[in-house]
């Protein structure tokens, strides 16, 4: 039986680790071929194989998203390597831990938005263009920090409400030329990220606690909806917000 994303190319930005890369290994099993886009190349190079052990063909290309030339360079690098462009996943993504508002400096303002934010801007820009007409599909990530109060990251939260807002232009834009745009909000993931932010290992473990499916999400259950957005499945679903959380953002 053919895959659910046979004969379509797809870019995943922030491939080389956690949802990123469960999702490029996961798109070509089901026969899509990957490029593989971040700044961390030792992990993006390893993605790619894991694509290659499932049968798939993938291309890594290091891309900082914030940076407008590199993005350019990634989706031309991508037309030309594959003939075509379907599925785009704007995965890349920081969070960095601030003190209150008055006291975020703006170094990490800048960084933060530059690529949640600026990043998906630029790499729909560049993207989309190559999309038209294909019944193609571009994945948002936010965050449930888009939706309440980050008192432990302004600047993350005000960049993921942004990547929503931008979501519902961009289907608003370019559905009716034949660009579905939709925005996963995911909850808690384990991700090396999250733990990395999470501010000690013994308040990871209690995340569980406060979902209501009694477990943290895994980069699979996320990759899992980034397959459903990207395939013919959900050729009616546009502009909307999709929360995966468990029953419990914390």
């Amino acid at each position: 039986m053919p895959g659910r994303l046979e004969d379509k190319v797809a870019i995943i930005t922030g491939g080389a680790t956690g949802m990123g890369r469960a999702a490029s290994v996961l798109f070509a099993r089901e026969g899509a071929r990957v490029t593989v886009a971040d700044r961390n190349v030792p992990d993006g190079r390893k993605t790619v194989g894991m694509v290659g052990d499932v049968g798939g063909e993938g291309l890594f290309i290091e891309t900082d998203v914030s940076k407008a030339d590199q993005v350019s360079n990634m989706v031309e690098q991508t037309v030309r390597h594959f003939g075509t462009l379907d599925v785009l996943v704007n995965n890349a993504g920081v969070a960095i831990k601030t003190p209150p508002l008055a006291e975020v400096p703006e170094l990490l303002w800048d960084l933060t938005l530059d690529t949640n934010l600026r990043g998906v801007f630029l790499c729909t820009k560049y993207a989309v263009s190559h999309m038209i007409g294909r019944r193609a599909s571009i994945i948002n990530v936010s965050s449930g920090a888009g939706l309440s109060p980050t008192p432990q990251s302004v600047p993350y939260g005000v960049s993921k409400a942004g990547v929503i807002q931008l979501t519902l232009t961009t289907s608003a834009q370019y559905a009716p030329q034949g660009v579905r745009c939709n925005v996963i909000v995911p909850g808690s993931v384990d991700t090396p990220q999250a733990r990395g932010t999470s501010g000690s290992a013994e308040q990871f473990d209690r995340i569980p606690s406060r979902i209501a499916v009694g477990r943290i999400g895994t980069p699979q259950d996320i990759a899992s909806l980034m397959l459903f957005l990207a395939s013919d499945e959900s050729s009616y679903i546009s502009g909307a917000a999709i929360k995966i959380d468990g029953g419990g953002l914390v």
